[in-house]
């Protein structure tokens, strides 16, 4: 079995294999409003997710086998706490070609915490964002780099996180 998304660079269990794949139909977005890791109800922060269209590039992580029900229980309870995403199984394209099924976190449109504004209020809400798991700016800083190691651009991420930095 094997998880995707935001869990490349915190996964919660070792990968028995870790692939490149892309997800079609699928891209990657800041479109969650954190209300307890990166933010909380009254000073929500900004977060990825997987939202509706285009492509996303990213890994694929095989769970052993006779570990899935642990891992995703795990996973579960790390990522589902308010339930804005939706767990599914969506086939991910691995970097051999082969198709696997992919256990994945995809936002919730209908969910309150659901965002899709535009640049100046993500820049707020990545500024402003504090919670148990840190900042959201941090946030945005640890995927950046992640996504760079592993050799997938995210220009539009880049500039964001510069514009975040910066205090015009």
């Amino acid at each position: 079995m094997f998880a995707y998304g935001s869990l490349m660079w915190n996964p919660g269990f070792v990968p028995a294999e870790d692939v490149a794949a892309r997800l079609f139909g699928w891209r990657r977005a800041l479109c969650i409003l954190s209300t307890i890791y990166r933010g909380t109800e009254d000073r929500p922060g900004l977060v990825l997710g997987l939202d509706r269209g285009g492509s996303c590039l990213g890994r694929a992580l095989r769970v052993a086998a006779g570990q899935w029900s642990e891992v995703k229980a795990r996973l579960d309870a790390r990522e589902l706490p308010t339930q804005v995403y939706l767990p599914r199984f969506l086939p991910a394209r691995l970097e051999s070609g082969r198709v696997v099924p992919a256990y994945a976190y995809v936002v919730d449109r209908t969910h309150r915490q659901y965002w899709n504004g535009n640049r100046a209020e993500a820049v707020r809400l990545l500024r402003q964002g504090r919670g148990k798991g840190g900042t959201a700016r941090d946030y945005l800083a640890q995927t950046v780099a992640r996504l760079d190691q592993m050799g997938i651009g995210a220009g539009a991420l880049h500039a964001l996180l510069a514009a975040v930095d910066r205090r015009d």
